[in-house]
């Protein structure tokens, strides 16, 4: 069977992004609507690198199921989940910054605290940290550190907490909001993990405001896509012995590329396949430890289960 890459449907106003296509709705009693279709294309350093097999359902599913755990936290803009790649929402005003949230000091990305940390930097995203940092260990309490919002195909930009208000991206009061929204999601998103045997390390969030001006969460959330996941029982062994966390993520594709010498720059190098049936069965794991279900696979081919389930939309 083929990864789910992409579709066509009869419907208005398409845009695309990395991973996901989204179409107008007919608005009804509760205001706009888009449908959102998540595929199984997987994105590093900002490309998109392949396509991996069951990971947009992982996602489409996942993310509802946070947040509906999450709505007393925020507003999120879910309406339904017709198909287990779809999902009808409210239309949303996105807010122009990504909310990164880290609880540890990890990554191998040129804007991940670790590798800043590593050649040099003691002040990162308007965080002062000090000398003596291990990789892959806890901070001292969660930090915000946002991004820009590049077109599709552009990088991400790093930014300060302070310079999304000074460059006039979101106004105090609304970022102030924003924040302390974002850091209830992660502790949340934490606890859960924990009883789920996983550690939560970080995470992305994306908020916009709905028709009244209000402030929701929208996108998707605590997804292996948009975090990343350590297994628990391993943890402390591997750290003590040096080695990477055993992780429920796509980290393995960055690690990937990265041994190929790939940073985002120019086409993206084939990759065995074993690393795309890694990077599938982790999501699947990820998903059925966080919701303690068992994970059920959704047809293949994926566009014309779709197209049958539009009229539920």
């Amino acid at each position: 069977m083929q990864p789910f890459i992409d579709v066509d449907l009869p419907l208005p106003d398409r845009r695309d992004g990395k991973v996901r296509v989204s179409y107008a709705l007919p608005a009804d009693q509760r205001g706009d609507r888009r449908l959102f279709v998540t595929t199984d294309r997987l994105s590093a350093f900002d490309k998109v690198i392949a396509g991996v097999q069951y990971k947009g359902q992982v996602l489409n599913q996942l993310a509802a199921w946070w947040f509906e755990r999450t709505a007393d936290i925020v507003p999120n803009h879910v309406l339904e989940v017709p198909d287990p790649n779809l999902l009808v929402a409210r239309s949303a005003r996105p807010l122009p910054v990504e909310v990164v949230v880290r609880g540890y000091i990890t990554g191998v990305t040129s804007t991940s605290l670790w590798q800043q940390y590593a050649d040099g930097a003691r002040t990162i995203y308007g965080h002062p940290f000090p000398d003596g940092l291990r990789k892959n260990t806890a901070l001292p309490y969660a930090l915000v550190t946002p991004t820009t919002k590049a077109e599709h195909g552009g990088h991400d930009e790093p930014v300060t907490v302070a310079e999304v208000v000074e460059h006039g991206l979101v106004a105090p009061k609304l970022w102030g909001q924003t924040v302390e929204a974002a850091l209830q999601l992660f502790a949340r998103g934490q606890e859960v993990a924990a009883r789920a045997g996983l550690i939560l390390a970080d995470t992305k969030y994306e908020f916009g405001l709905d028709q009244h001006g209000s402030l929701m969460l929208i996108d998707e959330m605590h997804t292996p896509d948009s975090s990343r996941y350590w297994v628990v029982d391993s943890y402390d062994a591997r750290l003590a012995a040096g080695d990477e966390p055993e992780s429920l993520d796509k980290e393995v594709v960055r690690r990937a590329l990265l041994a190929t010498g790939y940073r985002g720059e120019g086409p993206p190098p084939t990759l065995p396949d074993d690393v795309w049936q890694q990077t599938s069965a982790r999501y699947i794991d990820a998903f059925q430890r966080l919701t303690g279900t068992t994970f059920q696979p959704g047809a293949y081919p994926v566009g014309p289960r779709i197209l049958e389930h539009l009229h539920v939309a």
